[in-house]
């Protein structure tokens, strides 16, 4: 049996739960910013033409972006994520700073937005936030926040794999990736012990491995290895992914 994954289906979330998360995969990745002086910072990640100290200021800066949603929720007063062109600009601004700097920064923001979520009611959470091209409940920032903070761990680049991620993550991670997957190649994802496998279009070779080695492999964080094709033959190219 073949799960087809409808885009958009794959959300729902408790923020509680997932806000726990959220601060254990910051504390993971402070853990790693932790050991990085000046030079670190300075060295390339596994994003083209990014250093690490351009990640780090990435998820600082997503951090403050979450934030502004947890208040419009709050609120009520429209605040989007980012104004035109402060993403890009701010990351390019904060990529050159001293390690010590980028790691209170990664600190600060953070504390700042699980501050946000603890200020939101219940009622609060549900709020459909008008965002540009994917009005969504403010309760899925939490879970897309979560994803920043762990995929861009993967990133720097600096000992945390994928295979650190947790199961639950990879599985959900995949699932989200997959019911986005526009106009490609066909294909079917075979997460191993998961029951369903799920399907890209009709058709196409199965590649099989974890939920996270997969998730890593269409998301561009993992060349594939350690993955299986049947019938037998070369990986696929994955679409580009965010």
């Amino acid at each position: 049996m073949v799960l087809r994954v409808v885009k958009g289906a794959f959300v729902s979330t408790d923020p509680l739960s997932l806000m726990a998360e959220v601060n254990r995969a910051t504390e993971r990745l402070i853990a790693t910013a932790e050991g990085f002086d000046d030079a670190a910072v300075a060295a390339p990640s596994a994003l083209p033409g990014w250093t690490r100290g351009h990640v780090l200021a990435h998820v600082a800066r997503n951090a403050d972006g979450m934030r502004n949603l947890l208040t419009w929720a709050r609120t009520g007063v429209v605040t989007p994520q980012y104004q035109p062109g402060q993403r890009e600009a701010d990351i390019a601004a904060d990529a050159d700073r001293p390690a010590a700097v980028h790691l209170a920064d990664i600190r600060e923001s953070a504390l700042a937005y699980a501050a946000a979520a603890d200020a939101l009611t219940p009622e609060q959470w549900a709020t459909i936030l008008d965002i540009p091209g994917q009005p969504q409940a403010a309760v899925f920032g939490v879970w897309r926040r979560l994803r920043e903070v762990e995929v861009h761990h993967v990133d720097l680049a600096a000992g945390y794999g994928h295979d650190d991620w947790p199961d639950w993550f990879g599985h959900r991670l995949l699932h989200e990736v997959t019911s986005g997957l526009g106009d490609t190649p066909p294909l079917v994802l075979r997460p191993l012990g998961a029951g369903h496998p799920l399907e890209v279009g009709t058709g196409g070779p199965v590649v099989s491995g974890s939920a996270c080695a997969l998730a890593a492999w269409v998301t561009g964080r993992s060349d594939g290895a350690g993955l299986t094709v049947s019938p037998d033959g070369p990986l696929p190219t994955p679409p580009a992914w965010i």
